[in-house]
């Protein structure tokens, strides 16, 4: 009975925790502002620089109208929401630098789509000498192959693809995307929003059976290469977003 007596106990009264396991909204602004002050070690001087002039203001005001314990209790959590806002903008920032230059950046920058898109997790093909990769992922825009490497090598890699594809998707459009800063490339911070804007030309039956049909080519998936693995590099949606 002693046992069965604690456990509501502890339920009732203790620490509340996530059932499906994932931290919480406090954690995940902990985890945000430990990555991004690794790359950008001026982000506490920034929140601090927004947060302290907030409270600041707040603080005078209450003086000012008589009323200073009120305008103080209202003006911190304004102070920790603008801080936060600078921490967002500045985690989006480190991500993307954190990403350039890494082999299968481009594979983690899909992952900030919209549910309407369905992307691939690994590359659809890989050069094993160059680590040159291409992505792929399906929407209402038709299959859209995402080419991560240099301008001069990845158009090959694409257009090989390209052909592949044309062979079972032949009524939906097959847009090449080149990611990376070079000319005619988009940029990863820029990719997710390009790829969202792209004129919808199918429904959503038809995203469907199109994903179906190339999710059906055989001999596309080739081992990663080392020092590829896109499902390590986790950008947070909900901040970016």
């Amino acid at each position: 009975m002693a046992t069965s007596d604690s456990e509501p106990t502890k339920r009732r009264f203790g620490r509340r925790t996530n059932k499906s396991g994932k931290p919480g909204r406090l954690s995940q602004f902990k985890q945000a502002y430990q990555l991004t002050r690794e790359v950008d070690p001026s982000v506490t001087w920034w929140m601090l620089g927004v947060a302290i002039p907030v409270l600041a203001i707040g603080i005078t005001l209450g003086v000012l109208t008589g009323h200073p314990i009120y305008y103080t209790l209202l003006s911190i959590p304004v102070a920790i929401l603008a801080a936060m806002f600078v921490l967002v903008r500045k985690t989006d920032k480190a991500m993307y630098k954190r990403l350039e230059g890494q082999p299968g950046a481009a594979g983690a920058t899909l992952r900030l789509l919209r549910r309407s898109w369905i992307y691939e997790e690994e590359p659809i093909a890989v050069d094993p000498r160059t680590y040159d990769s291409v992505f792929r992922t399906v929407g209402r825009a038709g299959v859209v192959l995402v080419g991560d490497g240099p301008p001069h090598r990845i158009g090959k890699l694409l257009a090989a693809e390209e052909r592949k594809h044309r062979r079972y998707v032949s009524n939906a459009p097959i847009i090449l995307v080149m990611a990376g800063d070079g000319e005619g490339q988009v940029p990863l911070n820029k990719l997710a929003r390009h790829i969202m804007k792209l004129k919808p030309a199918l429904t959503k039956d038809e995203v469907a059976h199109v994903n179906a049909r190339v999710r059906s080519m055989p001999g596309l998936r080739a081992p990663m290469p080392k020092g590829i693995d896109p499902t390590r590099m986790r950008p947070n949606r909900r901040a970016m977003r």
